[in-house]
């Protein structure tokens, strides 16, 4: 399976290497979360393969001008990383924890 990611990971490796680079030296970093976004999708492809594809579009989706950004790490449970946003703690359960999550 890990050589089903490898591609995606050398892809955003070479996107670290020099587009990242020459956006940080024109307009300087503005990432609002930690790690960067592509950090955060290298993280997810070696912690849960292909599966990490779906977190990579959804924090993507979560990277935009009206969010609050913050230190947000890729978790080992994978339905906890889709409610790690405040906006939508709670919607998935009560008491605030998935339900979901094995």
């Amino acid at each position: 399976m890990r050589i089903l990611v490898l591609p995606f990971i050398l892809l955003i490796k070479l996107y670290q290497k020099t587009l990242s680079k020459w956006i940080d030296m024109t307009i300087g970093p503005k990432c609002k979360y930690y790690p960067s976004c592509s950090h955060y999708g290298v993280d997810a492809l070696e912690i849960h393969n292909l599966a990490g594809l779906p977190l990579i579009a959804w924090r993507l989706v979560r990277c935009n001008p009206f969010s609050h950004g913050g230190v947000d790490y890729v978790s080992e449970n994978y339905f906890e990383n889709y409610v790690k946003n405040p906006q939508i703690q709670g919607k998935f359960s009560g008491s605030g924890v998935n339900k979901w999550a094995a």
